[in-house]
């Protein structure tokens, strides 16, 4: 009885044992690190970064603004994750939204549920909210164009060794006439080996 007692103990403090040499440090956010060869955050900046960059040297925010005479309204819509990972696309969302906004050449307006939140604090204020301060209703931006993407892999394996090409494909679209007025891809590959 003893011997059937002490082997869970033995278990039990091996396994707090191992968890006592954990350290953390605190690092540069902006340092690229990468443990598993899974997407990441630097990943998700480059490749935002650089398609928007892609995006905005094209003609269609030109044109548009020359005709508008005004920066066009952009949303970003949904960014889909058909890879096998676990990849929250808010983040890549936000990572677009950012770079368009810091290029000052597009304006950016709420989508999903951030925009439902807005409404419902424009509906409260209504009520509770003084008439100076009050926001007034149909004072919106429509969006001119809406981005959306998908964001798929591609991975090859032999024994120890493995690649992962991670392919995103974005498509913006004029809202008005449904028309496709750019559309990007970028490709990330990382050799994996254990």
């Amino acid at each position: 009885m003893k011997r059937i007692l002490f082997i869970p103990m033995v278990i039990s403090f091996l396994l707090l044992g191992s968890c006592a040499n954990r350290k953390i440090t605190r690092i540069d956010p902006n340092q690229q690190i990468d443990l598993s060869g899974r997407w990441n955050d630097t990943d998700s900046k480059l490749v935002a970064d650089e398609m928007l960059k892609d995006a905005l040297e094209k003609p269609w925010s030109g044109n548009f603004s020359a005709k508008a005479n005004r920066k066009p309204v952009v949303i970003v819509g949904s960014i889909k994750n058909k890879t096998t990972e676990h990849i929250d696309p808010i983040t890549f969302i936000k990572n677009l939204e950012r770079a368009f906004i810091n290029s000052d050449n597009v304006s950016v307006v709420q989508s999903g549920a951030q925009r439902s939140e807005a409404r419902d604090e424009r509906n409260d204020q209504q009520t509770f909210s003084s008439e100076e301060s009050r926001k007034q209703w149909g004072k919106e931006k429509g969006a001119d164009f809406i981005l959306n993407g998908v964001i798929s892999a591609i991975i090859d394996q032999y024994k120890n060794k493995q690649t992962v090409t991670y392919q995103i494909n974005l498509e913006l679209t004029d809202l008005e006439t449904n028309e496709k007025v750019w559309i990007g891809e970028k490709q990330i590959k990382k050799f994996i080996k254990n």
